[in-house]
């Protein structure tokens, strides 16, 4: 096995340890991330929620997360532990991201043109069929999920 592979398998059994830590307060495990970074090794749990994500949230979600690694002990070498919520411009990567985004500003990169526009820049509305409905300034577009290549939530003031 690759260090690539073996990495991934790590991921994924971080991934199937932690998730049902996160669920069991009622959050989401929007994204869990194990990298090497300046400083070292990283894990890094991104956390959400319908109504949003406090630092109490992270906070128990650490220490609960931190002693679980501490018993089962899957990662070899030593590393950060991080828990956040994803931010108020957080990347949409599932499809309850844009369920949960609804009637927020976003920009979604597509793989393909769509209506003559790799760019799509608008409201989010309903998910209809595996397409994100998205309210522009010249109407609706129909995004389909599985051309987009990247979207994020737009801050707005």
């Amino acid at each position: 096995m690759s260090a690539g592979e073996s990495e991934s398998a790590l991921v994924r059994r971080l991934h199937e340890l932690l998730e049902p830590v996160v669920l069991d307060h009622g959050l989401d495990l929007a994204e869990l991330q194990f990298r090497r970074e300046a400083p070292g090794w990283v894990l890094r749990l991104i956390i959400d929620a319908d109504d949003g994500v406090s630092i109490d949230d992270c906070a128990r979600v650490s220490r609960e997360v931190s002693h679980l690694l501490e018993v089962e002990d899957p990662i070899e070498q030593a590393f950060s532990l991080e828990v956040s919520s994803p931010g108020l411009n957080r990347p949409l990567k599932r499809e309850r991201d844009y369920f949960r985004c609804r009637g927020k500003m976003a920009k979604i990169v597509c793989r393909e043109k769509i209506d003559g526009q790799n760019v799509v820049i608008g409201r989010l509305g309903e998910l209809e069929n595996g397409d994100i409905v998205v309210e522009t300034e010249t109407g609706p577009v129909r995004v389909p999920l599985a051309q987009v290549s990247r979207a994020r939530l737009l801050v707005e003031w």
